[in-house]
């Protein structure tokens, strides 16, 4: 019986792309191919839709500390949302939301002290924005109030109706940024 012989790789001329992706082996196809797939096309657009916002600013927050408190009505007209302060996080992101959370809350509970301590002394809380800045937040005073820095999309702001500070959420800071790290794929 004769035994049958099927050409080689080698032997079958191949051209094209074909031939292209057998010299130059498939790894080095499937690793230009993902680098082209998250490049994705931002760089190809023109126009005023080519245009990007500015870059957000991201800060230091671990060890550092602020005096810088909004007005609620004034934050949420920039887009805020006040804050939840819950721990709502899967993986490795709780360790980060707890952080948040638990700084947030030390600041508004070091608040609460020092209007109890005001309102001791002079029988109200202050009555204005101004007043709870000058007089509980104290801002270049050397007994002013250092609250904890929050994340970039996070800031304090003073809600006159409950007499409190709050935590807002910028949510378009947050998502801008995440596209700027991230790529237009998301990944």
């Amino acid at each position: 019986m004769q035994s049958r012989k099927t050409p080689t790789a080698q032997a079958i001329p191949r051209t094209g792309v074909v031939g292209l992706m057998a010299a130059t082996g498939p790894a080095v196809w499937l690793v230009g191919g993902a680098i082209l797939f998250t490049a994705g096309c931002d760089g190809m657009a023109d126009g005023p839709a080519a245009q990007k916002a500015p870059a957000v600013e991201t800060r230091k927050t671990l060890g550092k500390t602020t005096q810088n408190v909004l007005q609620l009505s004034e934050a949420r007209k920039a887009g805020g949302e006040v804050a939840e302060m819950t721990i709502t996080g899967e993986g490795i992101d709780v360790y980060a939301d707890a952080y948040r959370t638990s700084v947030g809350k030390l600041a508004m509970i070091a608040v609460t002290q020092k209007m109890q301590l005001h309102n001791a002394e002079h029988g109200a809380d202050p009555a204005t924005y101004e007043e709870f800045m000058s007089q509980i937040i104290g801002p270049g005073k050397p007994d002013g109030l250092q609250l904890p820095m929050l994340p970039y999309y996070q800031e304090y702001a003073y809600d006159p109706v409950a007499k409190a500070i709050v935590v807002v959420e910028f949510p378009a800071k947050k998502e801008q940024r995440k596209k700027e790290t991230t790529g237009a794929s998301g990944l």
